[in-house]
């Protein structure tokens, strides 16, 4: 297995998202396949960060080129990781919703307190949890060696799609069918 490519994330997030699952995302001695994600278009969508080209020092990296771990803290105590996406000043990005747990499951066991193995990364605060993903991995290249996404995983997967989660804020682009997950994994986070 090797590592995405930067042009790998040089694309439309959504073609980025839906091509997301199946991979492996790996950190801190632990990895798992990606099984649900949720795209975020930039300055047009009302769910994302960057809406209306909105620029912060948080919302800074995703105005780079594709290919970095934005990550950022929600409800004062959870970490959610996404993948940039897109060319340099094309703010969009992809959040991981879900992990099917692959590799240092004792340690995502400890990290999460839990040894319910369906519940370790069924979510994104839980799957930044159990890898270990904190704020300090805002930033980081992904073609780079300290979190990263390898290809393989799983194959000739079948693709379901629903309206994001928890985006009623969004007006009509809460209804934007851009929730991508595998369908029939039982590692996803909601079923719809």
């Amino acid at each position: 297995m090797k590592k995405l490519s930067r042009d790998f994330y040089l694309r439309d997030v959504n073609e980025v998202a839906r091509d997301l699952l199946g991979k492996i995302l790996v950190h801190n001695k632990t990895s798992g396949i990606i099984v649900e994600v949720e795209a975020y278009k930039g300055p047009e969508d009302k769910a994302s960060h960057t809406y209306n080209n909105k620029r912060t020092s948080r919302t800074e990296i995703q105005f780079r080129e594709g290919g970095f771990a934005y990550v950022y803290m929600i409800y004062g105590m959870y970490y959610c990781f996404n993948v940039t996406a897109n060319l340099p000043n094309m703010p969009e990005a992809v959040l991981v919703r879900a992990l099917e747990p692959l590799d240092g499951i004792n340690l995502m066991k400890e990290r999460r307190k839990t040894d319910v193995i369906k519940n370790l990364c069924n979510g994104p605060g839980k799957l930044c949890t159990a890898l270990g993903i904190k704020k300090d991995d805002n930033g980081q290249d992904l073609c780079g060696e300290k979190i990263y996404i390898l290809d393989g995983g799983i194959n000739n997967i079948k693709i379901k799609t629903s309206p994001r989660i928890n985006v009623d804020y969004a007006e009509e682009y809460k209804d934007f069918l851009w929730r991508y997950y595998i369908e029939e994994n039982k590692f996803v986070s909601k079923k719809t």
